[in-house]
Order: structure tokens, then C-alpha cells, then sequence
């Protein structure tokens, strides 16, 4: 199996370099025989890679120690599911699923276009199987995925304790689906420029494969935070570090891009805006996998020192290179057909939104890379902590948190005074009311004062919007209110979704308001002694320990719960110790409540009994994961199938 998987891959590699070439000449030269020898070869490289795929997980599951990855990210009693995990754990093995799902979604897009898009579909694979090049490349050279040890060891090193969770399973897969997809929207760019076919055909075309990327990046970006809130014991869910920046800055413009292409599509503006921002999306996530895997970072989440690096600083560059040539010979191409009429209009709004999007992925991008660029300037490593991104990002958030709310009420092209004064009177008083309030409950913190009142003013916006369409469609079709919403969002999946995805944001604005008020203790007791924190009694009850498996032991210690004299129920923290790494873990135990969060953290046990915890009381953390189920349920209400939308492309085809 290791030597089929080690052939799969180099033939993966020269099938990509064939691919790239002939589908790019078989495009130029409208060269039917060769477009369609492109087509297959895409299709080869796919199969290709599933069979070394397929070799990697049969060494993990089959316990192959004579494979590096295998030895140094699973051993004989690591539970399968964590050892399917140990796929993408490495670098290599996280290398060959990048290529995997490229490949895939390559397929699925020439499926989708076997017979639209016919002139951009041979430059869109020669893109994508570019792009294959680099992985496969790689894979074969530069982290070798079927790298073999001198000596065979009985047993492997084992997957790092930290990585032993349910997070790791599901959120490196999610963001590498929303990092993968986003090529699709950039190919598709790309292709258009080449052919100046610079319409809105490529846009429609890629808008779910964009909205796709999205969901999944968005999704990726908080089960990360979720695993680092219950995983690391340190009370947070986002510290700022480089890997979670390079996941956020490409989710930060693939959204400024999403709103570019509403306003491309309804007005004919921001041609030259949004090729520039689906270009930008596309490098950052190349960027991402740079500097988490080429050793210029130190970060728990990186892997080691490489070679890697170079590949993809060199891919990057002829990016840059490549798209910068094609973006400016195309530029009279590119622009718009119809101009802002107005500093007051929802076009301007989207622009707002847009620009403020970019230059917080600047400051976070400048934030990053700072440490590095002042080493190199210096040789002196300056830190860029936390402070600074919260100084520059709450601002910055809150700005588009507002944005948000004012879009709906805002006219196309222009607003008039009294469009203005109709649709911001409630808004603007119920806003003002409930901002009155949060102060005299005693919501005196600036920042989470603004967001809050940000966040009333976006949900009454909304709902106004919403009720203003119940309303006029129950009054002209007779139908009920709940019948008549229902119809309403069936009907107009796009705008009515999006407003789901927007009372999502507004939810984790609200988790984020909640960090302002955090608090935090550190005790030692003994079995049958209590703690007061706060409104909450915690009574020790003592600890058991444990062997679930030969290389874990689990310390679990019980503490009791209470509030106000009322039992609210058991909490049990753990401390592991995995003897093959020796290296403690710690497991938190979590009383959640849409209030606030019981965090509690079984800090130490000493020798002679005496239990060290650490507890936080998190409030309102549970509605960032809340907020995370709405917008994922807009984003599946926006990108379900419309039978009228279909129509309306494939007219629009028939018309091309």
C-alpha cells in the first residue's frame, strides 16, 4: 500500500502538470480533443489521489509504524476515532487532503459545467490543476506523505493530548473545505479576465461554490474557537494567535466579496472591486498555509520548520504576478456601468461595509506578520499581542455591526429626506430606549455598551423588515402571518436568509460584549471543603483516577454546584497524564447556562491531597455557538435551490 500510494502521488503530480498545460492550450487554441484530454486528466488526478489517500489511512488504521506520519501521530491504543484525525495531523497528511478536496471540487465543478461556461471552463482547470501542481509537489518532495523510518518501532509516539477532542476531527476538515472552495470563485475570475467575457455569467456561476467556502469557513473559524474554549483550560476562545488570523483574514474579504457581487449583480457596479477582492480571498488562503506551516511563527497551532515554505512563497509571488497582469491589461474591461449616485444609498452602504472589511483584514494581516518583518528589519522578535487587535478591532466591528442595520433601511441609488425619516424614526428611538437602559442596569463599559446598542438597532431593523413583508404579502394573498413568512423567505431565499445570517452576527456580538465582564479565582481545597464564587457555592467531594487506557490516566475530581441554596448539579474537571508523551492535559468542565458560563479548571493535585482549581465565570459565551447555529442556518436557506433562479441563468446562458 505505501508503495501505491507513493506512485499514486507521483503520477498525481506529472497528471497535473499535463493538465495544466494542455487544458490552457486547448483554451487558447479552442482545441476541442485537447479540452476534453485536460477534462480526463482532471478526473486521473482526482483518482489519483483518493488511492493515496486511501494508502495513508490503511497504514493509520492497519497501525504502520514504518511510515513517519503514522509513528509520530498515532499509536496502538488511540481510540479510531482520534486516529482517523491523525490523517490531517500532520504535515504531510494535512498537505494530501488539501490536494484531496482540490481535486474534488475541481471534479464537481466540471461536472457542474459539462455543458455551460464552455470558453472558461479549460482555463478554470488549468487553474485548479495548477494549484495541484504545488500540492502534489509537496507531497512528493518537500513532506513526503509515505516518508518510511530506518527501524520499525513497536509502538508509535501518539497523537499530541491536546488533539485528543472531538474539535480536532471536525474543525481542521471545515476550514480546510472553506479555504479549498474559494479557488472555485477564483478560477472562475481568472477565466473571465483571460477571456473577457467580464459579465456576471462567472459570478452566477460560482455563487453558491462562494457561499459554500463561506459557510464552511465561518463554521471552521468557530468549532476552533469552540476547541480552544474547552480544550485549552484557559477560559478564553480566541487569543489572537497567527493560525487563527490566517483563517479569519480570508473569511474577513471572502465576505467583502459576497456583498461586492449582490451590488455587481442587481446595479452592474464594482466590476473592478470584486475581482480584486475574490483575487485577495484566494492569496490569503494560500498565505494562511504558508506561515502555518513554513516555521516563521511560533503558535500552538503550526507545525514545524520546513522546506514547505518556499513552495508556497514562490507559488505566492507568481499569484501576485499573475493575476496583477491580468487584472490591469483588463481594467477598461472592468469598468462599471453605472456610477454611485449617492453617499446615502444602499450601494454606498455595501462600499462602506466592503472597505471596512478589508482594512480590518489589513490591520490583523499587518498585526501578523509585524513580529516577522521586525525580526528580519531588527532581529529583535516584537510580539503583537492581543491588546492591539481588540484595540483595533472592537471599533472597527462595532462600525459593521452598525452598517448591518442601516443597509435594509437605505434606498437603491438614492434615499430621500423622507424615505429616511420613515424608515429610522422606530430604529432610531427603540435604539436610544434600550441604550438608556442598558445604562441604568448598569452597563457603564464603552465597548460592550456600543455593541449591545448595535445589536438593537440591527435586530429592529430586521424585524421591521421582516414584519413590513409579512404584512403587505398576508394583506394582498389572504394568507396567515405564519403561512405568509414562510412564503415570504421561500420566495426570497437570498434577502430573507441573509437576514437570518445577520441576527446570527448580532448573537456573536453578543458573546463577544460578554468577554468585558469575565471573572476569575484560584483556590485550593480538600475533599468536603467549599468555595463562595460569586453567587456560586462549590463543594469539593474528592477525585478518582483511572486508566481507560494503557498510556491515559484520568484524574476526575466532583465538585457540587450551587446557587442560592439550590443544587444545580455535579461538575467534574479532569487532569490526563499520557505517560508515552509525558505531558499533562487538562479537561474543563463546563455548566452553561444563555447567562453566563461555570468554567472550571482542575488546576493541580498535590501529594497530599490538596486539589488547585482555577474557575471562571464566562458570561453570555453560549450565544456565539448560537449564534454560530443561525447563520448556519440562513447560509443553508440562501444557498438552497431556486427553481425561478435557475431559469433566470439558464436564459441568461441561452442568451450568451
Amino acid at each position: 500500500m505505501t508503495s501505491l500510494g507513493e506512485i499514486s502521488l507521483a503520477l498525481a503530480l506529472v497528471a497535473s502538470i499535463y493538465c495544466t498545460v494542455v487544458s490552457w492550450w486547448g483554451g487558447k487554441t479552442d482545441n476541442p480533443v485537447m479540452i476534453k484530454s485536460g477534462r480526463n486528466a482532471f478526473f486521473s488526478i482526482a483518482a489519483l489521489l483518493i488511492i493515496a489517500a486511501a494508502a495513508l489511512m490503511h497504514g493509520l488504521v492497519g497501525h504502520d509504524f514504518s511510515l513517519e506520519s503514522v509513528y509520530n501521530y498515532s499509536n496502538r491504543d488511540l481510540p479510531l476515532f482520534y486516529t482517523v484525525s491523525a490523517f490531517w495531523a500532520s504535515q504531510s497528511g494535512s498537505l494530501l487532503l488539501w490536494a484531496l478536496m482540490l481535486s474534488g471540487f475541481g471534479s464537481l465543478v466540471l461536472i457542474q459545467n459539462r455543458v455551460h461556461n464552455q470558453k472558461l471552463m479549460p482555463y478554470v482547470t488549468s487553474i485548479i490543476s495548477a494549484t495541484l501542481i504545488l500540492y502534489t509537489l509537496l507531497t512528493v518532495f518537500a513532506s513526503p506523505v509515505f516518508k518510511q523510518l530506518p527501524v520499525i518501532p513497536p509502538d508509535g509516539y501518539g497523537l499530541n493530548p491536546m488533539l485528543q477532542n472531538p474539535g480536532m476531527v471536525f474543525h481542521p476538515p471545515s476550514l480546510y473545505v472553506g479555504m479549498v472552495a474559494f479557488i472555485v470563485p477564483f478560477a472562475f475570475a481568472m477565466a473571465a479576465l483571460i477571456t473577457r467575457q467580464l459579465g456576471d455569467a462567472w459570478i452566477r456561476s460560482t455563487r453558491r461554490w462562494t457561499i459554500f467556502a463561506w459557510f464552511f469557513l465561518s463554521m471552521g473559524n468557530l468549532l476552533g474557537a469552540n476547541w480552544a474554549y474547552v480544550e485549552l483550560g484557559w477560559g478564553g476562545y480566541w487569543a489572537w494567535d497567527p493560525v487563527e488570523n490566517a483563517s479569519f483574514m480570508p473569511w474577513l474579504v471572502g465576505t467583502a466579496f459576497l456583498h461586492s457581487v449582490m451590488i455587481q449583480e442587481r446595479r452592474d457596479m464594482l466590476k473592478f472591486w470584486g475581482v480584486i477582492l475574490i483575487t485577495i480571498t484566494f492569496l490569503l488562503t494560500i498565505f494562511g498555509t504558508f506561515i502555518t506551516r513554513s516555521g516563521l511563527i511560533s503558535s500552538v497551532h503550526a507545525f514545524g520548520e520546513s522546506t514547505v515554505g518556499i513552495y508556497f512563497g514562490v507559488f505566492i509571488v507568481l499569484c501576485i504576478i499573475f493575476s496583477t497582469y491580468l487584472i490591469y491589461s483588463r481594467r477598461d474591461l472592468l469598468k462599471s456601468a453605472n456610477q454611485l449616485d449617492s453617499m446615502i444609498s444602499r450601494e454606498s452602504s455595501f462600499l462602506f461595509n466592503n472597505l471596512m472589511l478589508l482594512g480590518a483584514a489589513f490591520a490583523i494581516f499587518w498585526g501578523t506578520i509585524f513580529p516577522m518583518i521586525s525580526e528580519a528589519v531588527r532581529g529583535v522578535k516584537i510580539t503583537v499581542g492581543p491588546p492591539f487587535f481588540n484595540m483595533v478591532m472592537a471599533p472597527i466591528g462595532i462600525a459593521l455591526l452598525l452598517l448591518t442595520g442601516f443597509c435594509p433601511l437605505l434606498s437603491w441609488r438614492k434615499a430621500t429626506i423622507s424615505n429616511l425619516q420613515k424608515n429610522f424614526l422606530v430604529p432610531v428611538v427603540t435604539t436610544a430606549a434600550g441604550g438608556a437602559l442598558l445604562i441604568i442596569m448598569g452597563t457603564t463599559k464603552i465597548i460592550p455598551w456600543l455593541m449591545f446598542t448595535a445589536g438593537i438597532f440591527v435586530t429592529v431593523t430586521i424585524f421591521m423588515e421582516v414584519y413590513r413583508g409579512v404584512r403587505a404579502r398576508a394583506a394582498t394573498s389572504k394568507e396567515s402571518p405564519p403561512k405568509a413568512l414562510l412564503n415570504l423567505v421561500l420566495r426570497n431565499k437570498r434577502r430573507y436568509g441573509g437576514y437570518i445570517i445577520h441576527i446570527g452576527v448580532v448573537c456573536l456580538f453578543l458573546g463577544f460584549a460578554g468577554a468585558a465582564f469575565k471573572q476569575e479565582i484560584e483556590f485550593s481545597v480538600r475533599p468536603g471543603e467549599a468555595t463562595q464564587f460569586r453567587d456560586y457555592k462549590l463543594t469539593y467531594y474528592g477525585y478518582t483516577d483511572e486508566w481507560p487506557r494503557p498510556t491515559k490516566e484520568e484524574v476526575v475530581a466532583t465538585i457540587l454546584v450551587e446557587k442560592g441554596g439550590k443544587k444545580l448539579g455535579y461538575v467534574q474537571p479532569e487532569k490526563n497524564f499520557f505517560t508515552n508523551q509525558n505531558m499533562p492535559n487538562s479537561e474543563v468542565a463546563i455548566y452553561s447556562t444563555v447567562k453566563e458560563d461555570l468554567y472550571v479548571v482542575f488546576a493541580a493535585l498535590s501529594e497530599d491531597g490538596l486539589a488547585t482549581f482555577k474557575v471562571h465565570i464566562n458570561p453570555l459565551v453560549k450565544w456565539l455557538w448560537i449564534g454560530g447555529v443561525i447563520m448556519g442556518i440562513g447560509t443553508i436557506i440562501v444557498m438552497w435551490p431556486d427553481a425561478r433562479e435557475k431559469k433566470r441563468f439558464e436564459a441568461r446562458h441561452a442568451e450568451a
